[in-house]
């Protein structure tokens, strides 16, 4: 079973539902003020890129890149489908994307998670990457709530 991982321009009702999923999950583990995943129509701005995983034609995960400068990209809305974790496809995703930002020719890449367990698993993946704690940066602020990683590409 092949993972096909392609842009996606969020028209379809796969994506939608994963994303109003995903905006659910986010709502309910998070203090509102907290929640900083980006809404459908927010994904399809030109700063932001998105991304699809398919796997026998059905949507198993999705994951985006927006752009902050020349060198500098952010991780946006990774989610794998429920009936889909633990088989690896967070790790392709998260492959995939910095990929993508080293053709861009990003030198780094940031993220902002949450501290509490519910985002555990997404933390391991991401240190499992090279991702540490860094500073806060744009608009985010680390908290007892929220962590910033950074990896250097």
């Amino acid at each position: 079973m092949t993972l096909d991982i392609r842009q996606d321009d969020l028209t379809g009702p796969d994506i939608a539902a994963l994303l109003a999923y995903h905006l659910e999950q986010m709502h309910s583990w998070s203090p509102a003020c907290k929640v900083h995943a980006m809404p459908i129509e927010r994904l399809r701005a030109d700063d932001v890129t998105f991304y699809a995983a398919w796997r026998d034609g059905a949507l198993v995960g999705c994951g985006a890149i927006k752009h902050l400068d020349s060198h500098t990209g952010e991780l946006k809305s990774m989610r794998v489908a429920p009936a889909h974790l633990g088989q690896g496809i967070g790790r392709a995703i998260l492959l995939h994307l910095m990929g993508v930002a080293r053709t861009r020719g990003y030198r780094r890449l940031l993220l902002e998670t949450g501290r509490p367990e519910a985002f555990t698993p997404a933390r391991r993946l991401y240190e499992s990457a090279g991702f540490v704690e860094c500073p806060a940066f744009g608009d985010y602020v680390s908290d007892d709530f929220s962590l910033c990683m950074a990896r250097d590409l």
